[in-house]
């Protein structure tokens, strides 16, 4: 489960307002020499502009024109840097070979002007190397696909590479691992920017989990499965479908068929939460939606979620949130 800065640790959520409602999120998608594809893709296709995203998304290079790609591939652009200048959020997709030259001069000149204008800017997988080049990630920690991982701590000592999340929300700079944590990353920023509802709308037109648990780790190449990450994401799957219900240690150990003490640490290990915590921000999750999609008050909601009261819920929720279950709903909650 993901509410922040990764599915291993994360970092607390962030409500935003970035725009007037008046006019569209802006959203530039910057295509390097050795783009990924699927790095490119993500973005333009998740914050496509539709009734449902009110999002504008534009396509850049250094410069208009043929920008040659990886894998194959080339991509024609129709904008160049001045892209830049125009977005409220700037997604630097991966590229091939991104620990041996960093990107032009004019590139990074035009990322750090963005940034200091305000525009947040977002790598995708070995999008960090260019974002790293700007300086912006130095004393900050980030994440780039985990093949890459020691490259990026090595180029850039000042930065501080976690392996083992899918992404990194560091507020004004985030940065995601290998390509399908890009579609994590993209969930995330979507939760911030309009909610939890629109940002499950756009999972499931994705056909993608809206959260998903672990990080990087379970994907890097071991001598030895690990049986333990599958039965452990069965059990918070269980575990969902139950949240108005008690759900104590050894109800969750007991589903896991394993000890209390096992289960907990090799939970930690997985999620970067204990289990309790994982329990918690599911619950406030849960009570997002509600507050967005129904008229059920907050007492009502807080029992729904496995709260006991609206004391316990508003405690919670500030604490994790660092807004009020009343503020939430007047940001987020559909207009009929």
């Amino acid at each position: 489960m993901t509410i922040g800065g990764g599915a291993g640790r994360p970092c607390t959520p962030r409500i935003l307002a970035l725009v007037p409602s008046s006019r569209l999120h802006r959203v530039a998608v910057l295509v390097l020499e050795g783009a990924k594809p699927l790095d490119v893709g993500i973005p333009a296709q998740v914050f496509t502009t539709r009734a449902s995203m009110p999002y504008e998304v534009r396509v850049c290079g250094a410069a208009p024109g043929l920008v040659t790609g990886g894998d194959g591939l080339a991509y024609h652009v129709t904008h160049g840097l001045d892209a830049l200048a125009w977005a409220d959020i700037v997604f630097i997709p991966g590229y091939r070979f991104p620990d041996r030259d960093d990107p032009p001069q004019a590139v990074v000149d035009a990322l750090i002007a963005a940034h200091a204008r305000g525009t947040r800017l977002a790598a995708i997988s070995t999008g960090a190397f260019a974002l790293a080049a700007t300086g912006l990630l130095d004393g900050r920690r980030a994440t780039t696909h985990w093949h890459y991982s020691r490259a990026l701590a090595e180029k850039h000592p000042l930065v501080q590479v976690d392996e083992n999340v899918l992404f990194v929300d560091e507020g004004s700079v985030l940065t995601s691992a290998g390509a399908a944590s890009g579609i994590d990353l993209c969930l995330h920023i979507l939760r911030g920017d309009l909610g939890v509802a629109a940002s499950n709308h756009a999972a499931r037109r994705l056909v993608a989990a809206p959260y998903r648990s672990g990080g990087q780790a379970q994907y890097v190449p071991r001598s030895v499965p690990e049986p333990l990450g599958e039965r452990f994401a069965a059990t918070r799957e269980w575990a969902l479908h139950r949240l108005g219900e008690s759900l104590t240690l050894e109800a969750l150990a007991r589903h896991a068929a394993v000890s209390p003490r096992t289960f907990s640490r090799r939970f930690v290990e997985d999620t970067g939460y204990t289990p309790m915590q994982w329990v918690m921000r599911a619950r406030i999750d849960m009570a997002r939606e509600l507050l967005e999609r129904s008229q059920l008050s907050v007492e009502q909601i807080a029992a729904d979620v496995g709260l006991g009261t609206g004391a316990n819920l508003r405690l919670h929720f500030q604490r994790i949130l660092g807004t009020t279950p009343s503020e939430y709903r007047r940001t987020f909650a559909r207009g009929e």
